[in-house]
């Protein structure tokens, strides 16, 4: 299994000489097994770079096939699909997979995306033969040799976790997430922190407990954890209510869950080179110590990883 990174920041792109190293791009993460199976999680804007390599090869006759594995459809997760080249080729057929929606079918989200006026090309003028999957929380399912698994996470308008299996290895993709302790979120914004003296139901305790186990099952013993640590200690403090994590959280769940890596991602737009490089220095720190090694790594743009038999 090969892991190749081509998009780690969160919120909106930010290309520039304090982001050179590590990259400017927003999410986007491609999974390919031995036998060839392509898995895309997230369309942000690394994508279009993804798909420009793409065609280089099969997706240039028409002759590529991909699966696009969608977190969540906020902007910097799906905002680089109308880039995204083999859309436009004629025989190139692409699935797009995503958490159901009460309120509109998930064609129409990512083709709203593209009405005027905000995007000069309709959905409608792509050429691949594009199929969406809806899905529910907790489902699992197997694309061709690669198997997929779904957990919900703690995020507005609620995010979904990926674990992608094949070739005798597993990553686990969690991002966007908060911690599964202060707030429970659901399909709806918070416009601020929550008051000082608010607390949580016991129904939310267990929503949350609930959620938190289920990351950490599909977590276990993965060989590598690609997570949310938007946050240092102090932002989250500032932002508990934007529904993003530290790099404590991240390494609390890989080791309830024994894994073998852990990737920062989803890094802070306003996070230089390096700030990353301290932010990933205090992460090694802490988790110095602990009785089974984790490894830990900052994604960056260009990060390629050979997993299980390849």
């Amino acid at each position: 299994m090969r892991v190749r990174f081509w998009g780690v920041r969160g919120s909106l792109p930010v290309p520039g000489a304090h982001t050179e190293r590590y990259g400017g791009n927003t999410s986007c993460v491609e999974i390919t097994s031995a036998a060839g199976t392509r898995i895309i999680i997230d369309g942000g804007t690394g994508i279009r770079r993804l798909g420009k390599e793409l065609m280089r090869a099969e997706f240039e006759s028409g002759q590529g096939q991909a699966h696009i594995l969608v977190s969540h459809t906020h902007w910097d997760h799906i905002q680089g699909l109308p880039f995204f080249a083999p859309f436009y080729r004629g025989g190139n057929r692409l699935f797009v997979y995503a958490r159901q929606r009460d309120d509109q079918n998930l064609r129409s989200v990512f083709a709203s995306q593209a009405d005027a006026p905000f995007f000069p090309v309709s959905f409608d003028h792509t050429r691949a033969s594009v199929a969406f999957r809806e899905l529910h929380d907790g489902v699992k399912f197997e694309i061709e040799d690669v198997r997929v698994s779904t957990t919900r996470l703690n995020h507005p308008h609620i995010a979904t976790a990926y674990a992608v299996g094949a070739d005798g290895a597993r990553v686990a993709y969690i991002s966007d997430t908060a911690p599964f302790s202060d707030i429970l979120f659901g399909q709806e914004f918070m416009s601020g922190p929550p008051s000082p003296r608010s607390r949580l139901s016991k129904t939310d305790k267990a929503k949350l407990k609930a959620m938190a186990a289920a990351v950490v099952r599909m977590c276990e013993g993965a060989d590598l954890v690609i997570y949310d640590t938007m946050y240092t200690a102090e932002e989250y403090r500032q932002f508990p209510h934007f529904g993003h994590s530290r790099p404590s959280d991240a390494i609390a769940v890989c080791r309830e869950a024994g894994a073998k890596t852990l990737a920062l991602f989803h890094h802070s737009p306003d996070r230089s080179d390096g700030e990353v490089d301290s932010m990933l220095d205090g992460a090694r720190r802490q988790a110095r110590g602990a009785a089974k090694k984790l490894e830990i790594v900052a994604a960056f743009e260009g990060l390629d990883l050979m997993l299980g038999k390849v």
